[in-house]
């Protein structure tokens, strides 16, 4: 490692940080540990605890998504890793490259129903920088991807960077029409995204509940609504939350690229679902994009090195 600061280096935390909590459509208790991961390994999961035996190893990428159904799964069966996206969002906001990711249960804590929690992790283990330089996925011409009236987009950026164009679409207040437009930085991901949090319509709860789904969702993890007004006691935090949790959910999603994407991504009535293929999309599409950066990418690949040791935490 090394402790020259530059963009152009990648990087890896400089501890290792637990966080517990309940997963919102388990409803289970989880502990996960992030801990430092190798120059060019990417992101990894590692299952573990007595039900797996030896770890099972789950790199974070497009490819091994198995579900986008109100959330991101990564793995299949037993193994599988849901609602990865808040804590990927985190990770991709605040530039971390490569990172280990314990995991004992079946889901990634809800927390606050954002990502405030695991920037707060991510900020208590520190940043190191890695002898290596950064990859990035370089859009270079549009693609699309549709599902009725929904549809989402990548197209190349004219003044580089990652933009964020996320426009909703709901019957009624409090969420109506929202659009919101960012050109992510690391201080705007803490500033105007991290801490806008889940939401739901309490009339859709049985219909979740009997599917399995949402059996951890509480006023304390969620945005609930109800008769046309949020329920949770301290309102909003944002006048727009609901765009800004949407924005959110873009950067985790397609932060399972491997590698930071250089583009404009817009949306209208997106979700997990419709940002993963297009993700699949443009990975489909060689024409569509170029990887540029010196180190070879973790597009396709998994951290060589994930089982190489259990952090001491």
């Amino acid at each position: 490692m090394t402790s020259r600061p530059s963009t152009n280096l990648q990087t890896t935390l400089a501890a290792a940080v637990i966080i517990e909590g309940v997963g919102a459509h388990s409803g289970r208790r989880s502990r996960i540990v992030l801990s430092p991961g190798d120059a060019g390994s990417g992101v990894v999961f590692l299952r573990g605890g007595r039900a797996f035996g030896p770890d099972t190893s789950i790199a974070a990428l497009w490819r091994n998504v198995s579900s986008g159904e109100l959330s991101t799964r990564i793995g299949a069966g037993e193994a599988a890793i849901a609602t990865i996206e808040h804590l990927m969002a985190a990770l991709a906001g605040l530039r971390v490259d490569n990172a280990v990711i314990d995991i004992e249960g079946p889901e990634v804590p809800a927390m606050d129903g954002s990502a405030a929690a695991f920037v707060a992790a991510i900020d208590e283990a520190g940043l190191a920088f890695l002898a290596e330089p950064r990859r990035a996925l370089l859009v270079r011409a549009p693609v699309r991807v549709s599902d009725g009236a929904a549809w989402a987009e990548l197209a190349p950026a004219p003044d580089g960077g990652f933009h964020i164009d996320v426009e909703i679409s709901f019957p009624a207040a409090p969420i109506g029409r929202m659009r919101r437009r960012l050109a992510l930085n690391p201080a705007r991901f803490r500033a105007e995204l991290a801490r806008a949090r889940s939401f739901g319509f309490l009339a859709d709860a049985e219909r979740l509940w009997r599917a399995g789904l949402a059996l951890g969702a509480s006023l304390d993890n969620t945005v609930v609504i109800a008769d046309g007004r949020v329920l949770n006691p301290e309102g909003l935090r944002f006048p727009d939350e609901f765009v800004r949790h949407k924005m959110l959910d873009v950067v985790g999603d397609l932060a399972l690229a491997g590698a930071p994407i250089i583009g404009a991504f817009r949306s209208y009535r997106g979700g997990h679902s419709l940002n993963l293929a297009l993700l699949e999309t443009l990975l489909a599409t060689p024409s569509a994009y170029e990887l540029i950066g010196d180190a070879e990418p973790t597009i396709g690949r998994a951290g060589a090195n994930a089982r190489r040791r259990r952090p001491a935490c």
